[in-house]
């Protein structure tokens, strides 16, 4: 696809291991190149380029398939579980190879009106290999929530991924008590069935253990946390230290609950709110709370370009 430039990727850039892929300039289309196109035909997507007439599917599928592989490969083998190595995946938005939704879709290479949208191949190629892995693309970073939610999963993953390098159960234990607000945010089921993992009754290796939290990791990250939820959770922290607060700050927090609830700001601006507070009154087991700070705050934005609310 082509190059993200994006100022929300290159703050990103700087805190994570990245690795890079351009399908199309690896697959032999050269930079710079005549723009490919999805098409449909005869039941099957291809890839073409309608400057040359060049059908590049073969050469396309024969890459995804090969990156596919790659990736599902690349686990951390030190560890019990062998498990993913890696945390998450950003593409670029709406491209034929890279785009994982509102890709356009031809019913020709020649100019003409697109039928339909979809991923580009290797975007679908990429959703399928990091299943329970959050995938993205830099489009619909620009909507807040969206965002937030995927730097929240990214770095969760990643913080996951040391515990089970570590190989020891009490790091498990802690991961769990560390996350607990963050996920009773997100999906307060999983969050249930994840300590039920932890406690352990079945007496399982600690391998299995770690791979059968993954899972749940992956399914509960899979769907976009509810406003209710996180809502929720705000207020139950609040009342750690509510009564010890002035009249004007609590109906600042409320308010700010309810400009959270109509989208008006975002999740990170109720969590400073609470971890000022925290700080303040020194409420150590908050503090400790992944809920309140869950990915660096060089990460933290305001824009938002109010796209994609339905997720």
């Amino acid at each position: 696809g082509a190059m993200i430039n994006d100022h929300t990727v290159e703050l990103l850039a700087g805190l994570c291991d990245v690795v890079t892929a351009c399908p199309e300039a690896d697959t032999g289309l050269g930079v710079p190149r005549d723009p490919v196109r999805l098409v449909m035909a005869g039941g099957q997507l291809l890839m073409v380029q309608p400057a040359t007439g060049l059908d590049h599917s073969e050469a396309m599928r024969a890459y995804c398939a090969a990156k596919a592989a790659e990736l599902k490969g690349a686990v951390d083998t030190v560890n019990p579980a062998g498990l993913p190595a890696v945390d998450g995946a950003l593409l670029k938005s709406r491209s034929p190879s890279c785009g994982i939704k509102d890709v356009k879709i031809y019913r020709k290479a020649e100019p003409g009106a697109m039928f339909d949208s979809g991923a580009g191949l290797f975007g679908q190629a990429v959703m399928e290999a990091l299943g329970g892995t959050p995938v993205e693309d830099e489009g619909r970073l620009k909507n807040y929530a969206i965002r937030e939610h995927f730097f929240s999963c990214l770095y969760a993953l990643a913080r996951f991924r040391q515990v089970a390098l570590a190989g020891k159960p009490g790091g498990l234990v802690e991961y769990q008590a560390r996350h607990k607000l963050m996920f009773l945010a997100m999906n307060q089921a999983s969050m249930r069935r994840l300590g039920r993992i932890v406690a352990n009754p079945e007496k399982r290796p600690f391998g299995e253990l770690l791979a059968a939290y993954r899972v749940e990791l992956g399914t509960m990250f899979s769907t976009q946390a509810k406003p209710g939820g996180f809502i929720n959770t705000a207020l139950h922290a609040f009342g750690g230290f509510s009564d010890q607060l002035s009249v004007r700050e609590r109906s600042l927090f409320i308010n700010s609950i309810e400009e959270y609830r109509d989208e008006r700001i975002p999740a990170s601006a109720l969590l400073a709110l609470l971890k000022s507070w925290a700080l303040r009154f020194e409420v150590d087991y908050l503090l400790d709370q992944v809920f309140l700070e869950p990915f660096p705050k060089e990460l933290v934005e305001i824009t938002d370009s109010g796209k994609g609310r339905d997720r």
